[in-house]
């Protein structure tokens, strides 16, 4: 009983030091940036500022992150906390997801050279794995491990949830698939899936972490979704950006 006692101590100790760290970075610095100047600036100018660009009428812009050479940001122009706001369920709301794997050109002219489809992967964190209250979609390269896991694994999904049978970065994550439109983008809303989909989900959006994977099925193309949800026990804070390699490792010989 003492050891278990010992360990949930040592394991809350664990969590309340990295809820310290998000509790003391600026959670308003990305809204800073893109509301406070992005906008403005083509508001004013014509110019995005320092986004690489803001697209006023379908409530997007992006912004270069500083990690890595390569991860963009997709991030509304409007007021938007995270995965947990009700706006994301609402009518009328932006094709974020759609929009953020259309950014991935950012990446390949970063690059000078387009980028493997299979390379990339778009995240998005919990509400409790976060440093940022303003929605954003991480645009980046994904983790190789993780990419073969998940490629091991597509042809067994299908377009409803399950657990998958392994664990990705150490954590349980649910999969489905997601078709293709004829131009190769999502042909459904991430958001929507998770809370109309997974039991529970809807009622507690902000403990999930997203992340969308491209797969290639035995029928065509497509998108591997993948959900975690942040858990104490686990040391889960429902980082989905953990599946995500900003050094880019993958596109390495």
């Amino acid at each position: 009983m003492r050891r278990r006692i010992l360990a949930g101590v040592s394991l809350c100790g664990l969590l309340l030091a990295g809820a310290s760290f998000y509790a003391l970075a600026d959670g308003d610095a990305l809204w800073r940036i893109v509301g406070g100047q992005c906008v403005p600036a083509q508001q004013a100018q014509g110019q995005p500022g320092p986004c690489a660009e803001v697209a006023l009428q379908r409530g997007v812009a992006v912004l270069k992150d500083r990690n890595g050479p390569l991860q963009y940001l997709l991030i509304p122009t409007d007021k938007v906390s995270g995965i947990e706001s009700p706006r994301l369920l609402g009518d009328g709301v932006p094709a974020y997801w759609r929009a953020a794997w259309q950014a991935r050109r950012y990446l390949d002219a970063r690059r000078g050279q387009p980028l493997p489809r299979l390379a990339l992967s778009l995240a998005i964190n919990s509400e409790y794995g976060r440093s940022q209250n303003q929605l954003h979609i991480h645009i980046s390269c994904t983790d190789p491990t993780v990419r073969q896991q998940v490629d091991d694994l597509a042809d067994g999904l299908k377009r409803r949830w399950r657990q998958l049978p392994v664990e990705l970065k150490g954590h349980a994550y649910w999969a489905r698939r997601v078709d293709a439109d004829q131009n190769g983008d999502p042909l459904d809303d991430p958001f929507r899936l998770l809370a109309n989909e997974l039991p529970g989900a809807r009622a507690e959006m902000g403990r999930y972490g997203m992340a969308m994977l491209p797969a290639r099925f035995a029928d065509g193309e497509g998108f591997v979704l993948l959900a975690t949800r942040s858990d104490l026990l686990e040391i889960n804070r429902g980082s989905a950006e953990e599946l995500q390699d900003h050094d880019c490792r993958i596109l390495k010989p």
